[in-house]
This record gives structure tokens, sequence and C-alpha cells, in this order.
């Protein structure tokens, strides 16, 4: 127990006061690298997806790509502005699930839940896997490692979120703002270069890429579809914003609604560069490197590895600076759905749709058992597809926009609701242009999640299908429980505590000891019906021994001895238990337990465990209460004063904080 405190201590951070919330709220320069790493990291993968799909149909097709960039940067911006309003129509946050929830009732709020739930999952297992593969790329000889390296990244994650929202925040600002500015320095030098007449051209670029199959008509279209799909990974992470908007300092909703407009800015201008350079240079990507002519297991680079490489040229530090950036910022950006996922968890938990353990904050004022749920969900996904991006990607993006359709439609109910109120009448020209960016993004949204779901479904986008609605009854199943309950334990207005007629308390004891006598001494304090020791007959040398210093000790409650024929101690207990005469109607048995508080962990199997057997069993017997009376061992109590010092010295650091903040 010390040992596990301090370690606690050590990893997580002293327990934050409630009071102390307000401090832990975030400015736009700390909430950027927080909710938006996901988005603005997604575009150092989401060109290399495009290209990916393209390379089915071979060398003549991978010019769709810029239609599909044009397609990702109309709807991008689209998404923006429209969750800008939910920053300002939802201030207390929860985004897509709060706005279905008002406007669309509870089934479109929970489908959109179970979508953003899973989409949270699916972030962290490819944001990491990304970065493990920016940081293979850079050095292949890991490439063989990319599940343990992958685990351990998540871990590191949920432990710096576990320290607190604000404290992690500074940690990631530093990777995403360095990312940022690598890739506007790449487009600088890109564009230097290319002026003063130099020819840059990937190392790819004279590879052949050689078409799976013949695309032509309608094949065609489904494949330049399948590619805009793939490349839509750019928007994710969108929805987080509006989520977190209870996170930003004041005034929440306009640093909320700021803090979307920059990421939205930056991601628009670095994926579409990002793509123009990929095109110009030729760059040339496949799943499988025989599709480029070369040898099965050849490691090949990534995308924007490609371009970072031929821009840089012979400024290798550069390249390898961009690949660092890239693998932290692509590993932090699952950050994004560490502050999504416990959120939405804790408003569902709120709402009764998940377990109530997911509402409440941790030591650090954060959604402690929500980080650590989303933890071991995407180690278990990461696992279970050996860290294979290609495979993992298939899942991905439908969530996304289950979420985002369901959000809009919702955004314009909303408006559409204002419009009938007087004064959203006095305001109908700003209300009907926000319900038509709010309807036109709905409509898009929605078009687009048709085309992620044929193109996607065959390649591994059914298990997403086939997870939403288990994940939905799930929830369902949850608000049932505890509806049942609540209602079962509901008291009519009239109701009061009635008097019992009888309690009859029954003290077990082993042997005289302190504790025993502790259990006693309390058992008397009760005043009840009747009063009786009950002890075990394992060794009739040992009853028989019990007797003479029960007698010895002058305890005037009398000792009843169970036969254990079969050496248990529970059966005998339990069948006395049940066949007493006493436990009927309004009457109940009071059975008191001495227990052992121990102070080390290692000290724990050692002692109670006949009495955690019998206090299983006891609790589902009707008209039987179980009490423990513990009796703290030294190593408890040495404990106990060691916490009571601790608490002093944090009080004495809190009062000296204060007088300094006062002074």
């Amino acid at each position: 127990m010390r040992a596990g405190s301090a370690a606690k201590r050590l990893l997580v951070g002293r327990p934050l006061d409630s009071g102390r919330l307000g401090e832990t709220l975030l400015p736009k320069r700390v909430a950027l690298p927080i909710f938006c790493s996901d988005p603005l990291s997604s575009v150092a993968y989401a060109t290399e997806e495009i290209l990916l799909i393209l390379a089915l149909g071979g060398l003549a097709v991978l010019h769709l790509a810029w239609y599909a960039a044009v397609g990702i940067v109309i709807l991008l911006l689209v998404v923006v502005a429209s969750y800008r309003q939910t920053c300002y129509a939802y201030p207390g946050g929860g985004g897509a699930y709060v706005v279905s929830a008002e406007n669309l009732g509870q089934t479109a709020a929970l489908t959109a839940a179970s979508a953003l739930l899973i989409d949270y999952v699916m972030t962290v297992a490819v944001s990491v896997v990304s970065g493990v593969a920016a940081i293979t790329s850079a050095v292949p000889s890991l490439d063989g490692h990319a599940v343990l390296l992958s685990v351990v990244f998540v871990a590191v994650l949920a432990w710096m979120n576990l320290r607190g929202v604000r404290e992690s925040g500074r940690w990631f600002a530093v990777p995403t703002y360095a990312f940022i500015a690598v890739i506007y320095l790449m487009f600088a030098v890109a564009a230097v270069r290319m002026a003063t007449g130099a020819t840059i051209r990937a190392e790819s670029a004279d590879l052949p890429v050689e078409a799976v199959s013949t695309y032509s008509g309608i094949a065609l279209v489904l494949l330049a579809l399948r590619a805009f799909a793939s490349g839509c990974t750019a928007l994710t992470g969108v929805e987080a914003v509006s989520n977190g908007v209870p996170a930003f300092a004041r005034p929440k909703s306009r640093n909320a609604a700021m803090t979307l407009a920059i990421m939205g800015g930056l991601s628009v201008t670095m994926f579409f560069g990002i793509t123009v350079l990929a095109m110009v240079y030729e760059v040339h990507v496949a799943e499988d490197p025989t599709e480029l002519g070369l040898a099965p297991g050849t490691p090949m680079s990534t995308a924007l590895a490609q371009i970072g490489r031929a821009t840089f040229g012979d400024w290798h530090i550069l390249f390898y600076v961009l690949q660092a950036v890239t693998a932290g910022v692509l590993i932090l950006a699952a950050n994004t759905a560490f502050n999504g996922f416990p959120m939405l968890a804790s408003v569902l938990g709120r709402d009764r749709y998940a377990p109530r353990q997911l509402f409440h904050r941790g030591d650090r004022l954060v959604y402690s058992n929500g980080i650590v749920l989303l933890a071991l969900a995407a180690i278990v996904l990461i696992v279970a597809f050996d860290a294979e991006l290609t495979r993992l990607i298939q899942l991905y993006i439908i969530g996304v926009f289950v979420s985002f359709t369901l959000s809009q439609a919702g955004m314009v109910k909303h408006w559409r609701r204002e419009l009938a109120t007087p004064a959203g009448a006095a305001d109908r020209h700003s209300i009907h242009r926000r319900l038509a960016i709010n309807a036109f993004g709905a409509c898009l949204t929605a078009v687009v999640l048709v085309i992620v779901l044929i193109t996607k479904f065959t390649h591994g986008a059914w298990l997403v299908v086939i997870a939403m609605p288990v994940l939905f009854a799930g929830m369902k199943g949850v608000r049932r429980h505890y509806d049942a309950v609540a209602a079962e334990v509901a008291v009519g207005p009239g109701e009061r505590p009635r008097v019992l007629a009888g309690n009859h308390v029954l003290v077990l004891v082993a042997s005289v000891n302190a504790p025993s006598l502790r259990a006693l001494s309390y058992a008397k304090a009760l005043r009840g019906t009747s009063l009786t020791a009950v002890t075990v007959a394992e060794d009739p040398a040992q009853v028989e021994l019990l007797r003479a210093t029960w007698e010895a000790h002058g305890i005037d409650v009398p000792l009843r001895v169970l036969s254990s024929p079969y050496r248990s101690i529970v059966q005998p207990v339990l069948r006395h238990v049940r066949e007493a005469p006493e436990r009927t109607g309004n009457s109940v048995i009071s059975v008191v337990i001495p227990e052992y508080v121990v102070g080390h962990w290692w000290e724990q199997p050692l002692h109670n465990q006949s009495a955690l057997r019998l206090k299983t069993r006891l609790l589902f017997m009707k008209n039987v209460v179980v009490i423990d009376v513990p009796y703290r061992l030294a190593s408890a109590r040495e404990l106990a004063a060691e916490r009571a010092r601790a608490a002093e010295a944090a009080r004495a650091a809190e009062a000296a904080k204060s007088a300094e903040d006062r002074t």
C-alpha cells in the first residue's frame, strides 16, 4: 500500500483541490496542441492515403489526387465553419452527443456517441502507429518492433494525461508547434529551390507503379471516391474542440471558435501544400513493395519522408528533424482523443448511459477512468492489428462522418427552433446564415459518409458498422439497469424509517485476542435483541482452549460452537445464519466480523481470506447485515501516521503558496 501510494504520487503527482479547477482552464496557445494535434498531424499521412489507393490503378490515374485534395479542402472548410457555430450555441461542450440529444432525440445522440467513442479509440491507434511508421522510415532496423513501440507510446500518453490537462498541454505544445514550423520551412525551401531552377524529384519517382487491375468507367469513379474517402483522414479530430469548450479560458466559446479557425487554416494549407509537393516530386507509394518493382519486404519510406528527403537534399539534419517532429506530433495527436473520449464518457456517465465511475474526476482533476479505459482499448486494437497502419486506417473515418452528419443536422433543427423565438425573429438574417452553413454541412458530410461507407465497407469498415450497434445496445442496457435500480430503491413521499422487530447480533471469533475483544465491545454497543459469539470447531483441542480462555477473561457473552466435520469455516457459519429462527419478518441478524487492516500489500493475502469469502456469501442472504470491525496492525498504524504527516506537509505547502500569492 505504502509503495503503491508513493509510486502513484511520483508518477501522477499530488491530488489537486476541486477549487483549483479554474487553474486548469486553457488559453488558445495551449488548447491548440491539446485539442487540435490530431487534425494538424493528419496531414502527415492524408496525402499518402490518397496516393496508396490511386496506385491500384497505376500511374495513369495518379493525377486524380488533385481532385481528391480539392474536395477534402472544401469539406474541411465547411466542417470547421459548422463546428465554430456549435462552440457558440453549446458552450457546455459535449459536441455531437449533446447537440443530437437536444435536437434529434436520444437514439440519434447515442448513435453519435457510439461513433465518437469508436473514433477516439481509432484515433489513438492510428496516430501512434503512424508516428511509429515515421520512426521506422528514418530507422528501418526498428521496423520489427512496431507493436512494442506503439504500446509503449500509448502507455506514456496515458501517463502524461493522468498528470493533468494543463501539464500535459505544455509537453505537447513543443512537438506540435515544431511540426508546424518545419512543414512551413519545407514549403519555403521547396519554393526557393524550384524558383531558382532546381528540379526536385522523389526517390520513388522512377519506380514503376504497376496497376493491380484496369479501371475505367464506374470502376474508375469508385476508385477515385475511395481515394477521396481515404484522404478524409485529414478531418479526424475536428469535433474535439466543440466537445471541450468548457476546458477553455474565458470567453470560452470565442476562444474555442478562434482555436478551431486557426486549426482549419493550418490544416488546409499544410495538407494542400504536401499534396502539391507530392505531385510535383512524383512521389510513388504502394501497400506492397512489389507493386513498385521492389523486392518483397523492402522497407518503404512514407510520402512525407520522401518529400522531406527530396526537399532538404544534402541538409540531412533537417530531414531527420522533420521525421522526429512528425513522429512526435503523430504520436501526440492521440492526445486529442485522450481529451475528447474521457469528456464524452463523463457526459454519458452523467446521463447514466455509461458506468458512473466515468463521470467523476480523479486526483488531478482529469477523468482518470476514461483515460485508462481509452488506453486499454487502443492497446488491444494495436496488438490485434499488429500495428499495421494500412489495416487500421480502413476502420477509420466512418465514426467521424456519422457524428459530423448528426451534429450538423441537430444544429439545423436548433436554428429553426431559434427562429421561432422572439429573440430569433429579431436576428433572422444572422440565424438564416448560420442555418444555411449547418444545412450545407449536414448534406455534404452525409454524402461523404455514404461514399466512405460504400468504398471502405469490404476493406474492414464492416467491423465498425457492427461495433457501433453493439456499443449502442450496451449504452441502452446500462441506462435500463440504472433506471431499474432507481425504480427499485425509490420510496414514496410518506415513507419513513421503520423500527426493526429485533436485531440479533452474532460475533465471529477464532480466539481471544485484541481484534475479537474490539469486535465484542462494538457488538455490545449495538444493544441488540440478543448477542452471541460464534466459533467454528475445526480442532477440538483449540475449542477447549478457547472455552478456557473465554472463562478466564470473564467474557459475559454466550459462546456458540459450530461443528465442522469437513474442516470448513465458511459453510457452518452460513448454515447457522440461514437456519436461524430470528431471520424472519422484520428482524435482522447482524454478523460482526473482526478484520485485520494491514499496511503492506504483501500482508493482504496473509489475512482476512476466510472473512472475505464469508462476507461475499452473507451479502446475498435476506435480513442479514454484515459489519466489519477493523483492527489496525502496526504496519497500518505506521502508514496512517505517514499519510497524516504527508497531508500536514501538503497543507503547509498550500498555505505557504496562498500567502505568497497574496503578497
